[in-house]
């Protein structure tokens, strides 16, 4: 079923609460980003670097995931591939219930929420607790991440603190930062020592080597990969890399990029399980590799630049349109400019081609993005994609545009074409213009004055003037 993007921007818009957390919240992003990046020079070498080295993981895919693969079974962990989130989550499904395992504890991962598998697990009698502080609240209050570097970016202390305290009563009502994350710590620990399993996504696959590389902040996703006996990773096909050597730039760039720090505060690298001798560490690593329509973008060497993302939320907070609506009125799992572009290749253009609207083509989206994708031209070719008139290269129905507009342009078309009858017609709106119906221009004016056809044609003046435009 296709969303509503419109209906779900307006609604976004008369929120004020959101609009304010949003703005407060990315404006504070945006200015972390700009203090890590004040040589532009080295800047853009390290984009060019990076560009490079996903262009090339990315034009070599199935060459990279068949080393990948080879390696990390030599390393002793396990490879699951699916081509549906079906598929996905019912291979995490089978690997619960071969341990009997009712329990799940999370790591932040925007690929588990692709599959849906808080819910799936949920439907099959086994609880999925997020740790993660962000998707932790995001949990509590029953929502959907609303940005992927930062899920509850559209909450505040107050509604953080009251959420906080309606699941904890026990515990003293505060706004405290610290104090609510003490909280929250003191509920996770319990659940990080007793899990069964332990779920995350990865950032960063080497085939080289068959490591898997994670990176966080608050040391929950370390919890999850260690602690637990058993550890499943979860990720899309794309996040393959060529070399170890490759992982320095890209980790660079992600953590700047993301949130201005010159280095997260926890670096996973995972190439096996507990070896004989270790202290810690999981007995069995299974990694659960999805498709779910990446391998069709890849087929194409035009849209393949949208899977060059290294998931670092730059583009989203420099996007105009998501300061305004936030990430819930895209209805997706990636909000903002990646999103319009990934969401519907992956999904279908019939269900998320609304996305491709929500620009403005400002192209501040490509000009902060670390791997230099082309966000602009890729929603331009999209567009185009939605309304020709053959056949579509994108999954989903098209063309989307109505019989009716296809008329219009056609008409449109012989009119521009033919300038005896361009004139015509020219002459004939500047006579009518107190006539068009206010109607016509539909959402234009909602926020604009209506516009009004000039009382004479560009010819005409010209031609009163005296001025030979022949």
């Amino acid at each position: 079923m296709a969303i509503n993007f419109r209906k779900n921007a307006a609604k976004a818009l008369k929120q004020d609460d959101i609009q304010i957390n949003l703005k407060n919240v990315v404006s504070r992003l945006r200015d972390h980003r700009s203090a890590a990046f004040t040589d532009a020079a080295l800047f853009e070498q390290l984009r060019l670097e990076c560009k490079s080295i996903r262009e090339r993981a990315v034009f070599r895919l199935p060459r990279l995931l068949e080393q990948l693969e080879g390696n990390l079974l030599r390393n002793g962990i396990q490879v699951h591939w699916a081509e549906t989130t079906l598929q996905a989550n019912q291979i995490v499904l089978d690997i619960m219930q071969r341990h009997q395992a009712t329990f799940l504890v999370k790591g932040k991962s925007m690929v588990s929420e692709e599959m849906g598998i808080n819910a799936f697990l949920a439907s099959h009698g086994i609880e999925c607790l997020e740790s993660d502080l962000g998707e932790f609240i995001i949990q509590l209050a029953n929502e959907k991440p609303a940005h992927i570097i930062v899920p509850a970016i559209h909450k505040n202390r107050k509604q953080i603190a009251s959420l906080m305290h309606k699941y904890f009563p026990e515990m003293p009502y505060s706004e405290d930062i610290d104090i609510l994350a003490a909280k929250a710590r003191y509920f996770l620990r319990d659940k990080f020592c007793n899990a069964p399993v332990g779920m995350t996504g990865v950032n960063f696959m080497v085939a080289e080597t068959g490591t898997l590389c994670l990176v966080e902040n608050e040391g929950n996703g370390r919890m999850c990969t260690t602690v637990p006996p058993v550890h499943i990773a979860v990720t899309g096909i794309e996040k393959v890399i060529e070399r170890l050597d490759d992982l320095p730039p890209l980790l660079s760039m992600l953590v700047r990029s993301a949130t201005g720090q010159p280095i997260t505060t926890y670096v996973n690298m995972i190439s096996s399980p507990r070896r004989e001798g270790e202290q810690d560490g999981p007995e069995e690593v299974h990694l659960v590799l999805l498709d779910n329509g990446r391998s069709n973008i890849c087929g194409d060497m035009e849209l393949q630049e949208t899977l060059h993302c290294i998931r670092c939320g730059a583009c989203i907070n420099h996007c105009p349109v998501y300061r305004q609506i936030g990430g819930h009125a895209y209805d997706t799992v990636i909000p903002g400019p990646i999103g319009a572009i990934l969401e519907p290749q992956k999904a279908g253009m019939d269900r998320y081609g609304e996305l491709t609207q929500a620009s403005t083509l400002c192209g501040a989206c490509s000009e902060v993005c670390p791997v230099k994708i082309p966000i602009p031209k890729i929603i331009n070719r999209l567009r185009w994609e939605a309304v020709r008139q053959d056949t579509c290269n994108v999954s989903g129905s098209c063309p989307a545009r109505k019989p009716l507009e296809a008329v219009i342009w056609k008409i449109w078309s012989q009119v521009c074409s033919n300038p005896g009858l361009y004139r015509l017609l020219a002459q004939l709106v500047t006579r009518l213009r107190n006539c068009i119906p206010a109607a016509i221009w539909q959402g234009w004016t909602i926020a604009r004055t209506p516009p009004k056809p000039a009382r004479t044609t560009l010819h005409e003046r010209l031609k009163a003037k005296g001025i030979d435009y022949e």
